[in-house]
């Protein structure tokens, strides 16, 4: 199952089930402009097929933090290459990642089409603190 652009149920041979959250990246929001498009580009690399997950850690709401791999395809790679997503530079120093993302921002791939993409965690903390000014009477 995609859950969103960065984040699956892998089903194993032996048919146990774990979510899988893709190291070094983070895609739109549900809500956010092109939180489909990328959700469904997951689905295009991985759904249906046999993929390696190179495991890292849990993060704190218990998904394993992991590469993805489609043979040699590094598929958090291709998500920023392409455009999908964002490097997750509050957690990732991978120079590959960053450099994946000023590539795709210079040649307006996928996302960065659009001419102001909102950041996931700046969507995020814009709903959030919208949530919160709503409790304020």
């Amino acid at each position: 199952k995609i859950v969103d652009g960065d984040t699956f149920d892998l089903l194993t041979e032996t048919n146990t089930v774990y979510r899988i959250r893709l190291l070094d990246i983070d895609c739109p929001e549900r809500g956010q402009d092109y939180y489909q498009v990328c959700k469904q580009a997951l689905s295009d690399y991985i759904f249906g097929q046999k993929v390696n997950v190179f495991y890292q850690k849990k993060d704190r709401n218990g998904r394993i933090l992991g590469t993805v791999k489609n043979g040699s395809v590094n598929v958090n790679r291709v998500m920023v290459q392409e455009g999908y997503a964002w490097h997750f530079k509050k957690y990732s120093t991978d120079q590959q990642f960053a450099d994946a993302e000023i590539a795709a921002r210079k040649s307006k791939r996928g996302l960065w089409a659009s001419p102001k993409p909102i950041a996931p965690w700046d969507f995020r903390r814009m709903r959030h603190e919208k949530r919160a000014s709503s409790f304020v009477h």
